[in-house]
């Protein structure tokens, strides 16, 4: 006998486990794992769908009590049955359960009731109708004879059913005559709600490559007819022409009759990415994002399963279009933290699009001036194909950028977030009518206490993160727990000048309006972009030049081409060099040398500045000269002394809990618990902590760190705990979450 491991379908939340059911003979060549099945369930033995998550020939239960598949949905491979697959891999990958992983590769489940449209067409020949038409009108039927005439004078002799209840002022009565008399009907069509209107877009034709970029494009299209699979890696410099490169593989799958899915990492990205791949293929365009209406998504993915889009462009959710014929994934900016989820289950956009394309039999193109560590060790390594564009597109020279030293401003007495030179670079772009941008690097700040004198931050001394600054004055290392008093004065200096790094884009536009008033600014971040369309309209105004300044967080450093901004300020480098993650100086170099990149795109010469009290770190050293190899071997010599990914890998243990003593202890069982099964297994264990953010929504938060060199020996422990936790009723009220390297 074969048996099938099966979870019901995930719109019944409450089922979060299979179930086992026997496969009757005559289906036994057609069960496999992905295929959805028609099961009996429940006492009532109700007909229910249900997803195939796994195959075994001999279960622990009693074979008598279980019951029998009824049909299977479809025998063949169906786009739901490779996403269901990927749904399992996602599961064992990054720990979750199986309805959790459902719920990612089906963002849109429930059916959306379709848009309808109404016209009134005319039914009558032209002549008789326009006979009854001198008789309304001279008769006292003013209403009818409008709208029969509104009718006979359009060329389609069509209205728009809207339009004619409020613009002729057609009534039921109006409507109910014409159709009796056989002059007109009203005819309703499906329409699809459209994110963005084809007329809105701009048509171009192609742009010939430089030399640069056509032996990227043949490279990379010889290694595919040559039946290569392997992952490429565009990396080329801010500017460099990558998109263009993107485009005409696109063309080469869509001329294959596949489709592509473009992830992007920031939903500001969506406008300026689908004005561009929208000018090149038209309607076959479409978007994903979290901002549009629940009708609008549900709409772009029954267009995606229909065929009437080829290119679906979104951030991570996106990856899971339902595409029948998926033939390209590109990845821009692939080292983005945005493609990795924060929530259950914690998957990477980047490792799931590798499992899709193999599963489906894509090609993967990740693209970025600035390569995760992971991805450019891969590259090395030879298990992606390394493509490099060195120089920029028409030959524009790379921006020149300054450091700043913030501990010789205060020196000078200079107290604000603007230095000297910054300042005088702004005045000089205002003069000549050229734009600028500031960034505020605040990604992943959490408090931390520097010396504004010397520049020295407080660390933890067994795990090389900052500490951060929590209340009452305690600095706490959120990796192993360590905790100290908040300093008088510099350990290293002696300057009474310490204290915890605080800025915010909000301060910034205040400075700045003193400073410039004639200066017309914007600003962008969190706060700035909470309604739909907010994005789009603060960059159209910038990019229109209805403004000299935009001012914001890092959604303004990331892909933007603005060709008349020539100066670039980063006013405060360090707060993410300095957050409390072993990832912060990867962080850091990626966000200036992408916000440097911003400047210069055009025609004339950028330039940035980049303010620091830190200006001789390698971070800040590589990102002035724009050096990715110098970053990356001096990051990765750091990495590898202390086992940080990709020289080993990590396996995280969130846990989250009301009661905050429940927590404690269950985190401290299940660390001992680990700790036992990690012994030999060349796995080390940190803390538990605090997690940065200790408290959110009355949730106490706690985290676990595990180190070791064999990624298969951690996911080990992983299921290790999973069981663990299954068989202990103390943990039911405490929430737990893995997250993989």
């Amino acid at each position: 006998m074969i048996f099938a491991e099966i979870v019901i379908d995930i719109d019944a939340g409450e089922l979060d486990r299979s179930f086992s059911y026997r496969v009757p003979e005559h289906l036994e060549n057609s069960v496999r794992v992905g295929m959805t099945v028609t099961v009996p369930f429940g006492r009532g033995n109700r007909e229910r769908h249900g997803y195939v998550i796994g195959i075994r020939d001999k279960t622990d239960l009693d074979e008598s009590r279980i019951k029998e598949i009824l049909s299977v949905d479809s025998s063949d491979e169906t786009t739901e049955s490779h996403l269901i697959r990927l749904a399992v891999w996602i599961r064992e990958t990054y720990g979750c359960t199986m309805n959790q992983a459902l719920r990612t590769v089906f963002p849109v489940r429930e059916k959306m009731k379709a848009r309808e449209t109404r016209q009134i067409l005319l039914k009558m020949d032209e002549e008789p109708a326009g006979r009854l038409l001198g008789k309304l009108e001279k008769g006292r039927s003013t209403a009818r004879a409008r709208v029969l005439k509104a009718l006979l004078s359009d060329p389609d002799h069509m209205l728009d059913y809207s339009d004619a209840r409020k613009h002729l002022g057609m009534t039921p009565d109006v409507l109910r005559y014409l159709e009796k008399e056989g002059l007109a009907a009203v005819e309703s069509t499906e329409q699809y709600r459209l994110p963005v209107r084809p007329e809105e877009i701009p048509q171009e034709e192609p742009k010939e490559l430089n030399p640069e970029q056509k032996e990227a494009f043949s490279g990379i299209i010889g290694e595919w007819r040559g039946e290569s699979c392997r992952p490429v890696l565009i990396h080329g410099v801010t500017g460099s022409g990558k998109t263009e490169v993107y485009m005409q593989l696109i063309q080469e799958v869509l001329d294959e009759g596949k489709q592509v899915i473009v992830l992007i990492p920031e939903i500001s990205l969506t406008y300026q990415t689908v004005l561009r791949f929208g000018s090149r293929f038209g309607g076959r365009v479409s978007i994903l994002n979290s901002r549009l209406s629940a009708g609008e998504r549900y709409d772009q993915f029954v267009r995606a399963k229909n065929g009437d889009v080829s290119v679906m462009i979104g951030p991570r959710s996106a990856l899971f279009t339902p595409f029948t014929k998926l033939g390209l994934i590109i990845m821009d900016e692939e080292h983005e933290p945005a493609y990795k989820s924060e929530s259950t289950p914690r998957y990477h956009a980047r490792e799931t699009a590798l499992k899709r394309a193999e599963m489906e039999g894509a090609r993967v193109v990740f693209g970025s001036a600035t390569p995760s560590m992971e991805s450019y060790r891969n590259a090395l390594e030879g298990k992606y194909r390394l493509v490099r564009l060195a120089g920029r597109h028409g030959g524009r020279p790379m921006p020149a950028v300054r450091v700043v030293d913030l501990r010789e401003e205060l020196k000078a007495g200079n107290r604000t977030i603007l230095s000297r030179t910054l300042q005088e670079e702004m005045e000089k772009r205002l003069r000549i009518g050229e734009q600028a941008m500031l960034f505020l690097n605040r990604r992943g700040y959490a408090g931390f206490v520097s010396c504004r004198s010397c520049g020295h931050v407080m660390k933890c001394p067994h795990c090389d993160v900052s500490l951060s600054q929590h209340m009452g004055g305690r600095l706490i290392c959120h990796y192993c727990g360590f905790q100290t008093s908040m300093p008088e004065s510099c350990p290293e200096c002696g300057s009474p000048y310490i204290g915890g790094f605080k800025a915010g884009t909000q301060q910034a536009v205040q400075v700045i309006q003193k400073r410039f008033p004639e200066a017309r600014i914007l600003r962008m971040d969190s706060d700035t972009t909470r309604t739909k369309g907010s994005y789009e309209a603060i960059l159209k105004s910038f990019a229109s030049h209805e403004a000299d300044i935009l001012i914001g967080t890092q959604m303004i450093v990331k892909g933007h081409d603005f060709p008349l901004v020539t100066l670039v300020g980063i006013l405060a480098a360090d707060l993410s060099l300095n957050a409390s993650d072993f990832r912060s100086a990867e962080r850091t170099f990626q966000l200036l040398t992408q916000a440097a990149g911003r400047a210069g795109r055009g025609n004339r010469v950028g330039s940035a500045v980049i303010q620091t009290y830190l200006p001789e770190h390698y971070t800040i050293r590589a990102a002035s000269e724009q050096d990715y190899e110098q970053f990356y071997r001096a990051e990765m010599a750091y990495r590898s002394f202390l086992s940080y990914p990709p020289a080993g890998h990590m396996l995280f243990i969130h846990g989250a809990c009301r009661d905050e003593e429940l927590l404690t202890k269950g985190m401290f069982y299940l660390a001992r618990f680990v700790r036992g099964i990690a012994s030999g297994k060349s796995a080390s264990v940190i803390g538990p902590a605090p997690e940065a953010v200790s408290k959110v929504k009355d949730m106490y938060r706690q985290v676990m760190y595990l180190k070791g060199d064999s990624g298969g020996r951690l996911l080990e422990i992983r299921r290790r705990t999973e069981e663990y936790i299954a068989i202990n009723p103390g943990f039911k009220d405490i929430y737990i979450q893995y997250d993989y390297n």
